[in-house]
This record gives structure tokens, sequence and C-alpha cells, in this order.
């Protein structure tokens, strides 16, 4: 497995060995002594997986606060996503910067999304399916997020008029958004 660093400390890319015929292909998702090796030793307890039927469904920005902050391990197996991550570490040097990968089922690349980061994906095509494995189980109580429009941030979602829920229309701005991270300390 190939790691890419990021522009965000701690965020990397994961290019697996896929070995095809014509038959289909094989390759490795996770493999926990190989992901130790390559040092992303998490302890992921739970997959999950999600179908947005629609192109332009936007859902994001998330992330749950400490004491039940989370990594994710994202990857598309259907379809196309732009997977968007955002540093809300506060004093961090990358402080509401952002990065923006496309993953696709043909391209097999996952993205870890650690502690600290704020996380949101928008289909760039229909019945687009991602799975994601998490180190913390979901708590309705350190649920948070951003404004997936933040004028501040500035991202470039690649669609003009997403598909959101209402949870998501109402998120606050970056600068009010509940978060108890701080840099090389809790994350």
């Amino acid at each position: 497995m190939k790691i890419i660093e990021t522009e965000l400390a701690g965020v990397v890319l994961l290019e697996p060995i896929v070995y095809g015929d014509h038959r289909g292909f094989f390759m490795e998702s996770y493999t926990k002594k190989k992901f130790e090796e390559i040092g992303l030793d998490y302890d992921l307890i739970q997959d999950n997986h999600s179908l947005s039927t629609e192109s332009g469904t936007l859902r994001g920005l998330h992330y749950q606060t400490n004491p039940m902050a989370l990594t994710k391990i994202v990857r598309c197996i259907r379809g196309e996503i732009l997977d968007v991550v955002v540093d809300i570490r506060n004093g961090s040097p990358t402080f509401g910067k952002w990065i923006s990968v496309k993953l696709t089922a043909e391209n097999k690349i996952q993205i870890v999304v650690p502690k600290g980061f704020a996380h949101g994906i928008c289909t760039l095509v229909d019945n687009t399916e991602i799975m994601y494995k998490v180190d913390q189980y979901y708590s309705p109580e350190h649920d948070k997020g951003v404004l997936w429009s933040d004028p501040e941030l500035g991202i470039e979602w690649l669609v003009e008029n997403p598909i959101l829920s209402e949870k998501d229309k109402s998120q606050p701005l970056l600068k009010d958004a509940e978060n108890n991270f701080e840099y090389g300390v809790n994350c």
C-alpha cells in the first residue's frame, strides 16, 4: 500500500495494490498489521456504508468532539465523490485549511481523516456508495459540524446547488463551531 501525504499533517491518502485480470480484481483495503507497519495504528471498531442516490448530494462537514472524537478511513466503492477534510485543531498552523480529493470506485484510493478534522463528501454521480471504518462509536451529544458553505473556508465543492439535510443546512460557521481540539494535545 502506498501512502500519499497531503498538505494537512496526519491526513493521508492510501493507494492499494490492486491485482487484476480478465475476471476482475482483488485488493486488500485493510490489514491491521500492514497499517501498523506504515504508522496507522487505529483500533477500528465499526464499518459504515452510505448510499447517495442523486449526484450533488453533500454530507458534511462533520466531526465528533472529545472524548468521542473519531478517525475515519473512507473509500468509494461505487461512483465518485469529492472528499473534503478541514483542519479544526485550535493552534494548528493549518487551522481552517482544507484539502479535497476525488475518490472513485475505479481509483480505489482511501483517505484517512484523523481526530481534529471536519469531514464532508459530495457525490459527483448518481447512486454513489462509500464505506468507512471508524475507531469510535457514534455519539449524538458529541456530534458536531461546520457549515459546508462557510465563506471563510471557501471550499470548492464542484456543485452549485447541493442536496443537503436540514442538519447540514444549519451548521455553524467554523469560527462559531463547538470544538475542543488542541493542536498536538488531544488529537
